[in-house]
């Protein structure tokens, strides 16, 4: 009988065998997890691995972390796998056509990441570069063998990832910390008073200073009142504009070396375990964990969970993969939950005041602060309560009365007019913190806490405002160190009652040191910080560190208050009979939000953003009225990858009502006339 021939096999690609199905399905799929590894997996779990602290805002467990790890290294492999899986089934042709051109967009989506780090391209242009090299893989991974071999090696590259986040990135200290450690203090001579520590964040100590120098009572009523009790060190400056490394550093006494987590593995000798063996202590970090699980209570609010941990990285994933530059800070992610959100009753009921105006401004205050609130009660051991509160740091959502707004998240904060918005909206929340400090002073004092106390408010590090320079980076230290470097710092001592101003040239690595000589505990390691209770130290020079184990000479003493921010004469005025029409048009984003304000909500729409026609120039003035009267006048901006935007922020809740509100945008035209715009 004849041999029946077997059908013709697949051509192979030039130069290349074609082997065994399934063997060629694992090189395909260890190409794909090598280009996947590349694209997703390095730089997801590079940025992670550096931000200890976005797992420890989070308050994220170590399984929920061995979990996100896991989805990032396998999931994205998933979905491009099952399409090359699906297209076998059109044939062999097919499904090796729809692998070379999966190996493309990866390249080309690899390219984009590495064309944005070492060329100035970005938006289309890029694209179509990152097109074109895609391309060219794809090809020469047809025609060549070496460029699969390569791929089939790096597919070593993910569980590599894995392994450097796990034990080598400054992330690992959280997920798998190792060890606790940490030296008790020794008891002194003298009293142990009950300890009250508040250290806020991004809060520049211009910011708090009116014209003459002094804490500006007419909007911060409350640190007024705290600066009349208390010692101010006016001169004092924090060591970095990094909370990781300046809050550390405050509360080891000892200045930045090395750029690990901000995490008690890395930081075993701190202020909690110091006091641990003498003091009870109740701390409420934020996106530190110095405190370790031995020393402290448990914070009262619920950890977030995995949702959030998946949510936050896929933003990340669109801006590492973006072929632009993200104007999203990813620390704006930060934002302190209120209470409500975190279903926490109120530690206390706030007081009258007929600023605040709606029922759930209660419920606005954030979680972290409600519970720290309700541990502020008098304790047959001496106590330690301990706040670090994300505020005023950005994102800046509060008004002074405590009521919320949105913003959208793309907004800028540097350049003409955006500098101003920014600056405008960070003092309205620093209004708020201003409340906060209130409720813990009333606080104090009804509980008795308060002339027993030793009470220290601060912050970690400031920020600039000033144009071109704005943030805190190595070029707002250079440029604006007085905005970055310098904060408040207030200490009220146990039975003070007059205050005082002391210009000395504190530095936040005296803050421990000061804490301990009060306490009288004896530090048992070398400290670099100086007791505020010793002599003054001497040169005058500042250290400040943009990196650990950099230090960075900044001079200059108590910085001048900032000129206050110019308020147009129309603001505060009724539009009335002034408007006319034919003002031309504009796109105003949150339109809706003005037709029905709830009180209940505790929410106003008081930032309106949009956009303008190119009919209205650059630098034109926009009024814009609530209910006829004129709440802001800012500037149209020049054109950005948003568009020719325009925003202002209305902090004067009084300009709203329950229900429907009318919104109004006119040009401001010589003589201050009013030329109303058509909204949609």
């Amino acid at each position: 009988m004849a041999r029946t021939a077997p059908p013709p096999a697949a051509p192979a690609s030039p130069g290349r065998p074609a082997p065994a199905g399934w063997r060629l399905e694992l090189r395909r799929a260890l190409e794909v997890a090598a280009l996947v590894g590349l694209v997703v997996t390095q730089p997801m779990l590079d940025v992670l691995g550096r931000s200890p602290d976005f797992f420890l805002f989070h308050r994220a467990r170590q399984r929920d972390v061995l979990l996100l790890v896991a989805l990032i290294a396998v999931l994205p492999t998933l979905p491009v796998a099952l399409l090359g899986a699906v297209s076998r089934l059109a044939g062999r042709a097919v499904r090796a056509a729809v692998h070379t051109g999966l190996v493309g967009l990866l390249i080309a989506a690899l390219a984009v990441q590495v064309g944005r780090h070492v060329t100035p391209l970005r938006g289309v242009p890029l694209l179509l570069v990152a097109a074109l090299a895609g391309a060219a893989g794809a090809a020469a991974h047809r025609r060549w063998r070496a460029p699969a071999r390569v791929l089939r090696l790096a597919a070593v590259g993910p569980p590599v990832f894995v392994l450097l986040f796990l034990f080598a990135s400054p992330a690992s200290a959280v997920v798998l910390p190792r060890g606790e450690g940490g030296a008790a203090g020794q008891a002194g001579p003298g009293a142990h008073p009950p300890i009250v520590m508040i250290v806020l964040d991004e809060f520049p100590l211009q910011s708090l200073l009116g014209p003459d120098g002094k804490v500006d009572a007419g909007r911060y009523p409350h640190f007024a009142e705290l600066a009349g009790g208390a010692t101010w060190y006016r001169n004092a400056t924090g060591v970095s504009g990094w909370t990781p490394y300046a809050l550390p550093a405050m509360l080891t006494g000892r200045y930045p070396t090395k750029g690990v987590a901000p995490h008690y593995s890395q930081y075993p000798d701190n202020l909690f375990t110091v006091l641990g063996g003498l003091y009870d202590v109740r701390a409420e970090e934020s996106i530190t964990r110095l405190c370790p699980p031995s020393r402290c209570e448990q914070p009262s609010t619920p950890e977030q969970g995995l949702g959030v941990l998946v949510r936050e990285s896929g933003k990340l994933l669109r801006q590492v993969t973006a072929p632009v530059d993200s104007r999203i800070d990813p620390e704006e992610s930060y934002r302190e939950k209120t209470a409500a959100e975190a279903g926490l009753d109120a530690a206390e009921p706030v007081p009258d005041d007929p600023k605040f105006r709606f029922d759930s401004l209660d419920d606005n205050q954030p979680a972290r602060f409600t519970s720290f609130l309700a541990g502020l009660r008098p304790t047959a051991r001496p106590t330690l309560h301990f706040l670090h509160l994300l505020m005023p740091h950005a994102p800046w959502a509060f008004l002074p009365s405590g009521a919320r707004y949105d913003a959208p998240e793309d907004l800028p904060n540097d350049g003409a007019g955006w500098v101003d918005l920014a600056r405008a909206r960070h003092l309205a929340q620093l209004g708020y913190t201003d409340r906060l400090i209130g409720e813990t002073l009333r606080t104090l004092r009804a509980s008795g806490l308060y002339d027993k106390a030793l009470v220290v408010v601060t912050a970690d590090h400031g920020v600039s405002f000033r144009q071109d320079w704005q943030g805190r980076g190595m070029g707002a230290i250079e440029h604006a160190a007085d905005q970055v470097a310098w904060v408040p710092m207030f200490v009220k001592e146990p039975g003070q009652r007059t205050g005082r101003v002391d210009d000395r040239n504190w530095q936040h690595v005296d803050l421990l040191p000061t804490v301990a000589d009060y306490a009288h505990v004896r530090i048992p390691w070398r400290v670099e910080g100086r007791s505020a209770r010793q002599a003054p130290r001497d040169p005058a020079d500042k250290r400040f560190y943009d990196r650990p184990g950099e230090p960075v000479t900044i001079t200059g003493g108590v910085p001048a208050p900032l000129p206050p921010v110019p308020v147009h004469p129309l603001v505060g005025t009724e539009a009335g009979g002034r408007a006319v029409g034919g003002g031309g048009s504009a796109t105003v984003a949150n339109l809706a939000a003005f037709r029905d304000v709830r009180a209940s909500d505790g929410e106003l729409p008081a930032l309106v953003w949009g956009t303008v026609p190119a009919s209205v120039p650059d630098g034109t003035l926009l009024a814009v009225a609530v209910n006829g009267r004129i709440g802001a006048v800012v500037p149209v901006v020049p054109a950005d990858a948003g568009g020719r935007r325009f925003a202002a922020l209305l902090p004067d809740d009084r300009l709203y009502r329950v229900g429907k509100n009318q919104l109004d945008v006119f040009r401001v035209g010589p003589g201050d006339t009013l030329r109303r715009l058509t909204l949609s």
